[in-house]
């Protein structure tokens, strides 16, 4: 479960040596379970060999250092492979990669099954190390590069709930394989399935056909060792002691490989946005840290009650079966990331809290440490499935491969981080509950911590309060009588779960708003062009804001185009809001560019544009639709605008003289034909060098105090002074906002002034 595979529809079977075209869809089923297949060894190898560990120093007389030393290296091993094997799957071709690491493997498990001591021993353990980790580096890569990105999710879901299943089956497969015997018989079974994966690898995998991208060697090495030296640091701390000198050394080579990582981060960054990466990778160690928290509490809660070897496991494999169907749940409902953690990381503080409360007796304690073990596995992995996904759809083809060991990586950190607590220490040697119980406290503490580090604030303080108020139900409830833990069982259960789904119902309201306001902006950015800061030889400024926040645009228009005749703008009010408002603001706007390059007399264009607003009228059987407009004309050798009012307010113009309002008669407004006869002839306004016109609508002038009085704009900007476009506007939009808490209406503003 600690990394994990699917059986979602994987890209149609390509002839060997042919490569596929990146990313396609209808590779066989069958490419699917044999990526499948060949990492769920990443999985099930190493919980058989942790069954049998007792076995083998008994077997071959193991010291006490060389357990040390074996687990030790195998981290270390293990992040140095997963990097290696994704780099080189990148460069050599993965199918290639793959078939050589199976090979190790299979080689590897086959030394197991034969060993004849402890060196011999030591030596197959460690090429299963390399092996397994390098064969799960190039299936995890395989999966992203052969399926599109839009079907991550899908395609992950299904593969991490195979591994979730793996999981549940060999916990419980440790009761019944702890022996030296049986270590060898499945170690030789191992290795002729490792073998018959190698030659279906050879002959059913596709290619991917990605060109590698170029990676900094330096920045890659230096990332491995720093990764590496911190998972060996955080498992010998507890061991050697953290003043070892041996541990101290490991400690002082971290800081030198940050710094080169970080310095070459500099030179040549990673094309993955940062945040997709922490949070990626915050999940992940999320789901070590808890995986391990799970394994190691659980049976120490239940000692007490007299459960046996083969239920307890059964009990801590829960886990397995929870994230199982977390996976399937994220593959069936299309989890985004930002839900998965919303609603997954308070299920997993559920389930941890509710081990607190673990009854005594038999039946009961099996019952509510499988629930707890479930609850924790589908809330970690709802979360990690849509991150993963999230991540390995935003790399590069030709880098999948080393950067899909981020994914275990960060995993294998969780799980180095919790090894290197006193309380999992204690945990392990058959401490008291106590102990257990702060192991899990701190898991749970993780979490929220794996909340912050994606952005999800909100999050945290549900996992916190959730945590807390178990917490305190634990102690007030259960600390007493044995006859109060049911309560205190239910109770804690319904905090979970109320905050829960409160924190998740906000989470999807946020998503809803976060929608809602991005269709919003798209369709204020197809109505309403961007005007340019510069066009013909003026200098521009523009301003929209809605009454309503969120809706993203209402009856108010504004628009400036370049046509033959000269610069052309554009700015009104339609009566009424609503869609029907925004409709005729399209309307008109798709009327006003289009005529606006076909008609050489500005007159003319207001007279076609009344007529276009009559038309629309008509159409619609709406007496009462009618549009105020302002048209602006400028050439850049005049130093003169020519305007046409139709019952818009007139502009105002900003000079050293102080501000003034423009005199422009006003015509009827567009909509009532009055235009149709006689053409209105432009007046002209002067525009010299250091004056700005502006230009806006009634919603700046009829904002209200909360004396109910008008906005003066006009005096505000004499208090304002001089300024370009840009300031002016700037200022209006501060100072309105300053003079009244509620917008009533829409507001535009065009600011202008000569270059």
């Amino acid at each position: 479960m600690a990394a994990s595979p699917t059986a979602a529809p994987f890209p149609a079977p390509v002839p060997p040596g042919v490569p596929s075209v990146p990313g396609r869809v209808g590779v066989g089923r069958s490419v699917g379970v044999l990526l499948a297949a060949a990492a769920v060894f990443y999985v099930v190898s190493p919980v058989l060999q942790g069954a049998a560990l007792p076995a083998v120093r008994v077997r071959f007389g193991l010291s006490e250092q060389q357990v040390v030393g074996m687990k030790v290296g195998g981290g270390a091993l293990m992040v140095l492979s997963l990097f290696a094997a994704g780099r080189a799957g990148d460069v050599r071709g993965r199918r290639r990669v793959l078939a050589w690491s199976l090979g190790v493997l299979a080689a590897g498990l086959a030394v197991e099954a034969v060993a004849f001591s402890d060196w011999s021993y030591l030596l197959g353990r460690a090429v299963v190390l390399v092996g397994v980790s390098a064969s799960f580096a190039g299936c995890l890569a395989s999966v992203a590069a052969l399926n599109p990105p839009g079907r991550m999710p899908q395609v992950l879901g299904g593969w991490l709930a195979v591994m979730s299943a793996a999981f549940f089956g060999a916990a419980n497969l440790i009761p019944r394989a702890p022996s030296m015997p049986g270590l060898r018989v499945s170690a030789a079974l191992g290795a002729l399935v490792a073998l018959g994966l190698l030659v279906l690898a050879l002959r059913r995998l596709p290619e991917a056909g990605d060109p590698p991208v170029p990676l900094d060697r330096v920045f890659l090495a230096a990332l491995a060792v720093a990764l590496a030296g911190a998972v060996t640091a955080l498992q010998v701390g507890p061991v050697w002691g953290w003043s070892d000198p041996r541990t101290l050394a490991l400690l002082a080579l971290l800081p030198a490989a940050a710094a080169v990582t970080a310095r070459r981060w500099r030179l040549r960054p990673f094309p993955v946005p940062p945040r997709i990466t922490t949070m990626a990778l915050a999940t992940g160690v999320a789901v070590g840290f808890t995986q391990l928290a799970v394994l190691l509490a659980l049976p120490v809660l239940t000692a007490a009650s007299g459960l046996g070897a083969a239920p307890t496991a059964l009990m801590v494999s829960a886990y397995g079966a929870g994230g199982a169907a977390g996976c399937l749940l994220v593959r069936e409902r299309r989890v985004s990331p930002v839900t998965g953690c919303s609603l997954g990381l308070p299920l997993a503080v559920i389930g941890l809290a509710l081990c607190h409360v673990l009854p005594m007796h038999g039946a009961a304690g099996m019952l509510l440490g499988t629930l707890s073990a479930l609850l924790t596995g589908v809330g970690v992995m709802m979360a990690q499935v849509p991150q993963m996904a999230w991540f390995l759809s935003a790399l590069p083809r030709g880098r999948l491969g080393t950067a899909a060991a981020f994914h275990p990586v960060s995993v294998l950190l969780g799980t180095a981080a919790a090894q290197s607590l006193p309380a999992t220490s204690a945990v392990s040697l058959g401490a008291s509950g106590r102990q257990a119980e702060n192991l899990l406290w701190v898991a749970a503490a993780v979490v929220a911590a794996g909340a912050l580090i994606a952005g999800l604030p909100g999050v945290v303080l549900g996992v916190v309060g959730a945590a807390a108020a178990e917490w305190l139900l634990v102690r007030v409830l259960a600390g007493a009588e044995l006859a109060q833990r049911p309560l205190a069982q239910g109770a804690a259960l319904a905090v979970g779960v109320v905050t829960g789904l409160a924190v998740w119902g906000r989470r999807q309201r946020g998503e809803r708003l976060a929608a809602s306001r991005a269709s919003a902006s798209a369709l204020q950015a197809a109505v309403l062009h961007p005007v340019p800061e510069r066009l013909g030889g003026l200098r521009l400024a523009s301003r929209y804001q809605p009454a309503t926040a969120g809706t993203g645009i209402g009856g108010d228009f504004l628009e400036a185009v370049q046509t033959p005749h000269g610069t052309r703008l554009l700015i009104g009010d339609v009566r009424g809001k609503g869609l029907q408002a925004v409709q005729t603001v399209t309307d008109l706007l798709g009327c006003f560019r289009s005529q606006a390059h076909e008609t050489a007399d500005l007159g003319e264009l207001a007279a076609r544009l009344d007529r276009h607003t009559a038309r629309s009228a008509a159409a619609r059987d709406d007496q009462e639709l009618f549009a105020t407009a302002l048209l602006l004309q400028h050439r850049a050798a005049d130093g003169y605008v020519e305007v046409v009012n139709c019952g818009h307010l007139a502009p105002l113009a900003l000079g050293p003289a102080g501000v003034r309002e423009v005199a422009a008669p006003a015509l009827l407004p567009l909509g009532f034909g009055a235009l149709g006869g006689d053409v209105p002839v432009p007046g002209r306004v002067p525009l010299p060098a250091g004056e700005a016109l502006l230009l806006y609508t009634d919603g700046l002038t009829e904002a209200r105090n909360a004396s109910r009085e008008f906005y003066p704009a006009a005096e505000r900007l004499s208090a304002f002074g001089a300024g370009g476009p840009a300031a002016v506007l700037s200022f209006l939009e501060r100072d309105v906002r300053d003079w009244s808490h509620h917008l009533a209406d829409d507001i535009a503003l065009i600011a202008l002034a000569p270059e």
